[in-house]
């Protein structure tokens, strides 16, 4: 994962140590969440952080459907590409309009 990316409060060494120990203590427990509950109890951060953390997990191993990490950053990346050559189109519309103008002046 890219480390420009502001990642939050917590460190990626608690998050992946967290969704490890949900991994392993869901074996143990009656639930997933009960599982996340009583990681998130002993970790610090609350049960909802803790299991987008493992949704996300699931998801980049392929274990669910959605797109990874690499695929958000990628469209992200493309989707800011595109604002800016939609705007660089614009300011070059805008500049052959104003020059197109100026000929028409001269010719007369």
């Amino acid at each position: 994962m890219s480390e420009q990316r502001r990642r939050g409060k917590y460190p990626d060494e608690l998050r992946e140590r967290a969704v490890r120990m949900v991994l392993e203590a869901q074996r143990d427990c009656g639930s997933q969440w009960e599982a996340i509950s009583s990681v998130a109890d002993k970790l610090g951060p609350t049960p909802e952080t803790v299991r987008k953390w493992v949704r996300r997990c699931e998801v980049d191993e392929g274990r669910r459907p959605g797109l990874t990490s690499d695929e958000r950053e990628r469209l992200k990346r493309v989707e800011r590409e595109n604002r800016e050559l939609r705007r660089a189109n614009e300011i070059l519309k805008s500049a052959s309009v104003f020059f197109a103008a100026e000929l028409d002046g001269r010719t007369r």
